[in-house]
């Protein structure tokens, strides 16, 4: 299978230049209902499936779970910071360092399930909450050098949730 199509099953993240109300609305009901959709499709995984990585040389279904929440957990704090602040610069992390953690590489799903699960809620809330105003409110992203809004960052991470979910289904069709 061509690899291109392995790292990214679903494509890259093309933001609209105009984000309407329904196009924000469509991204937060996939952020509200991914953890639910998540924990259906990995709950019942053995200890050999989330050992397998689900491209070559790519992370195994734990290490993606846990990357998961790290990125999402990111990602709310900079939603925070944003808020609280006059265009942040935020701190960029190394997630393949991160994925090769203890924790990442090893601790049981459950707590990272459990984690996308309140984060996610706490995260909804938020965002249901915010005005046009707060969304086009902006952060600095260092290694990109660029700035991003909280509107193409809900967009963002919809599209990290479907991104990895299909990482995880692409392998258990291919592998059974």
């Amino acid at each position: 299978m061509d690899l291109e199509k392995l790292k990214y099953p679903i494509g890259t993240f093309d933001c609209p230049s105009d984000i309407t109300p329904e196009k924000l609305e469509a991204w937060i009901s996939i952020l509200e209902h991914f953890p639910n959709r998540l924990n259906n499709l990995v709950s019942n995984l053995s200890e050999a499936q989330l050992k397998t990585p689900y491209r070559p040389e790519g992370w195994t279904v734990r290490q993606t779970i846990h990357h998961i929440y790290d990125s999402h957990h990111n990602a709310y704090t900079r939603f925070k910071w944003t808020l609280t602040e006059d265009r942040p610069t935020i701190k960029v992390y190394d997630e393949k360092a991160w994925a090769e953690t203890e924790d990442a590489k090893n601790a049981p799903i459950e707590l990272s399930l459990a984690a996308i699960s309140a984060l996610h809620a706490k995260w909804i809330y938020l965002v249901k909450g915010l005005s046009q105003e707060q969304l086009l409110k902006e952060f600095h992203h260092p290694a990109r050098n660029r700035n991003y809004t909280l509107a193409e960052t809900v967009g963002s991470y919809a599209w990290h949730s479907n991104h990895h979910y299909a990482h995880i289904e692409n392998l258990l069709k291919r592998e059974g």
